[in-house]
């Protein structure tokens, strides 16, 4: 099945999705630092780098699926929970607007947790009655990536929706009876990360593909809580920036010396997660390369994706659901095209009948 995909980022989503079965064949991404990524690791996909908002219904193909997550910032507690008050909130409308006009059988958006928070209750509730109104059965569930393979805490919402005609609505698989951790993460690349260079720039003597973390200060807001997770547990949530990247599990974790106040372990080494081990976490495979210059640009496209292993598990049951809508619909146009079919013969013998009663 081909599906076109939105807000393509460095391809967590796309990549979950190609694992699942699908074909992604076009893509939309705005952030030219990112395109580098994405043409590198989807050489057969075409990459439109417009806005969104300058995307013609014409010029995306007509797909089966089409999904993305519209930019999450305006939702989070990191965005000041703007929500739909920021433009970046309004990309909502775009998307919408464009799966009016092509109407595939199936859509995907994914959000952080915080669009479902009360204060954007009425702004929430409008997306979803928009979804409705173009003609989709909508549903929505707040989930945690790390129920479905991936070994950090992510909570995000996740809303499909299928075509109304089908009569169905989407429910999400079960929980996995793993639940993976940092150690089946990462244990491997524990001795081999480097420091990223001066200006905290890609640094091309590390060994292993992405593998330099970032270096620089703590704020006093990083601080102000734990951000070890020992070996044995799932990761904190990664995050789309380097300043904020989880610490290293080789180190203990911080302790407590005031309200909000923490310090580090003296003599403990610690340092932050390197890109290719946030890449670890979201369980992007390691052949999946990242492009940048400066090491910040690594973790904001690791950070912003949908966890590939999270994504392919729900890629698979929307496969398995709407698999039966496809024949549904095949069965549709073959009986169209034989009553059309019949009505054409009927004409073409009425007119013959009415030459020869001439």
């Amino acid at each position: 099945m081909k599906i076109a995909t939105f807000f393509a980022g460095a391809g967590g989503l796309d990549r979950g999705f190609e694992g699942a079965g699908f074909d992604v064949v076009w893509a939309n991404e705005y952030d030219k630092s990112i395109w580098a990524t994405y043409q590198h690791n989807f050489p057969k996909t075409v990459l439109d780098t417009r806005s969104i908002v300058e995307v013609d219904p014409l010029d995306v193909p007509t797909c089966d699926g089409m999904i993305g997550g519209p930019p999450c910032q305006s939702w989070s507690e990191a965005g000041m929970l703007r929500g739909i008050e920021d433009h970046r909130g309004q990309l909502f409308f775009e998307y919408i607007r464009l799966l009016k006009a092509k109407r595939p059988l199936f859509f995907l958006a994914e959000n952080v947790s915080g669009i479902v928070f009360s204060r954007h209750s009425e702004a929430f509730k409008n997306i979803l009655n928009m979804f409705c109104k173009i003609g989709y059965n909508v549903s929505y569930h707040l989930l945690n990536a790390n129920d479905y393979g991936v070994p950090q805490d992510r909570e995000r919402v996740i809303i499909v929706g299928y075509l109304a005609q089908y009569g169905k609505h989407f429910e999400p698989p079960a929980p996995l009876d793993f639940a993976p951790t940092l150690k089946d993460a990462i244990w491997d690349l524990r001795k081999s990360a480097v420091p990223a260079l001066d200006k905290n720039k890609r640094n091309p003597k590390s060994k292993v593909v992405n593998h330099e973390y970032f270096v620089g200060g703590f704020s006093s807001i990083y601080m102000s809580r734990n951000r070890v997770r020992p070996w044995e547990r799932p990761s904190f949530t990664i995050q789309a920036g380097g300043r904020h990247a989880p610490l290293h599990p080789q180190a203990p974790e911080m302790v407590l010396v005031d309200k909000d106040v923490r310090k580090f372990v003296e003599g403990a080494n610690y340092r932050r997660l390197s890109v290719r081990e946030c890449a670890r976490v979201q369980t992007f495979p390691d052949d999946h390369l990242f492009k940048y210059e400066y090491v910040a640009d690594g973790y904001k496209m690791i950070g912003n994706a949908v966890p590939v292993k999270f994504a392919e598990v729900l890629a698979r049951q929307i496969l398995q659901d709407v698999s039966g809508f496809k024949k549904s619909r095949r069965n549709e146009l073959v009986k169209g095209s034989i009553i059309s079919g019949e009505r054409k013969k009927r004409r073409r013998y009425a007119y013959s009948d009415k030459k020869l009663a001439s």
